[in-house]
């Protein structure tokens, strides 16, 4: 074939596509108005990730895992815009990685706010005034990021999903290279860009700011001071300012976990993970003996994170992410051993354990 008859060929499909992507639209308008009448969660993860996972085994052609992910993220946004007026909290402002990693779970189609503070995300989902709430959880160079931790204490909220994010920051400026004398960003990115600053810019001054986006406007105000930005190229576009180079954070493979909560949690997949808070009793080998509740029942343990209670001095509760499900029997019977040692277990919920 000729180009133009190979063009009028993909014009024959995309209309094709289309026309099946309207009867898709008709059949999901039909879930979401069953949903409604059976007061059914219209965000289903599990349903969710099990698609995707069914795409991705069925794949015959050309198109890459990552590929199929990202244009049915976008069908799927599509679908749930027509199913309900969903709406997302994030920790903003608009342009940060939480709106970047909620892009990726929730798409382009649904309605985004953004909060000032952790503790808002998880108030607009407690009152309502938002479906699901996006914040950080850890850093693969930073760690634990202890704002979140701290807030699943009290909260009645559950993780429904997790969202991993690869995280590319950038230097990004309005001026030339030798003209800057201050970088503005968050603490965490000037954390795992140690070494490049060091390297690059060792008599900078540094300016931790509460966002990259923050930094990013920063940088364009003061720009005639020497200003310029860390951060990400969504920050850098937003705010009309080149990326003078790109990569630089110390580990090629820096990424950041985000959580998606909600209220409630998700439904067994085959492939999850589940997080449990707990207090020990203050006495010798509590936690040793908490923790052979696991090792008992054959539980992977993936992370473990201790904080202060802030409820009693020297008293602290475990973050702790296991292998499987919470209705899993095994799960089920570790959780259940370990409230013997323990002053207080919650159960924060499970979640695919999705490498996305």
């Amino acid at each position: 074939m000729n180009l133009d008859d190979i063009r009028k060929h993909i014009d024959d499909i995309d209309g094709q596509l289309l026309d099946l992507l309207s009867s898709r639209a008709d059949l999901v308008h039909q879930v979401g108005e069953v949903k409604k009448r059976d007061g059914l969660q219209i965000y289903a993860p599990e349903r969710e990730e099990a698609l995707l996972r069914r795409l991705v085994e069925r794949n015959q052609g050309r198109l890459p895992e990552k590929s199929i992910r990202a244009i049915y993220r976008e069908i799927m946004s599509a679908a749930l815009a027509l199913e309900d007026d969903l709406k997302i909290a994030y920790l903003g402002p608009e342009g940060t990685w939480t709106h970047q990693a909620a892009i990726k779970k929730f798409g382009h189609s649904v309605d985004y706010s953004a909060q000032p503070n952790f503790a808002e995300v998880f108030d607009q989902v407690v009152r309502r005034q938002a479906d699901y709430g996006v914040v950080p959880i850890e850093n693969s160079t930073e760690g634990a990021v202890s704002h979140t931790l701290d807030l699943f204490v009290d909260s009645p909220l559950q993780i429904c999903a997790q969202i991993l994010l690869r995280i590319e920051n950038g230097l990004m400026a309005a001026i030339p290279r030798d003209q800057i004398k201050t970088l503005y960003s968050h603490p965490q990115v000037f954390g795992q860009c140690r070494n490049w600053i060091l390297r690059n810019f060792p008599d900078a001054d540094l300016v931790e700011v509460s966002s990259t986006t923050r930094a990013a406007q920063i940088a364009r105000e003061k720009a005639a001071e020497g200003a310029a930005a860390l951060g990400g190229a969504l920050a850098a576009e937003m705010n009309d300012l080149e990326m003078l180079e790109t990569s630089i954070q110390d580990r090629a493979t820096n990424t950041t976990r985000f959580l998606v909560i909600g209220e409630k949690t998700c439904p067994p997949t085959g492939r999850d993970r589940t997080s449990v808070l707990f207090a020990i009793h203050d006495r010798p080998g509590s936690l040793v003996n908490a923790l052979k509740a696991f090792d008992q029942f054959q539980i992977n343990m993936s992370k473990i994170e201790s904080r202060p209670s802030k409820r009693k001095d020297w008293e602290y509760v475990f973050y702790v992410d296991l292998s499987g499900h919470c209705e899993d029997a095994s799960v089920h019977d570790a959780i259940e051993e370990l409230e013997k040692h323990c002053s207080m277990v919650k159960l924060l919920g499970s979640y695919p354990d999705t490498g996305e």
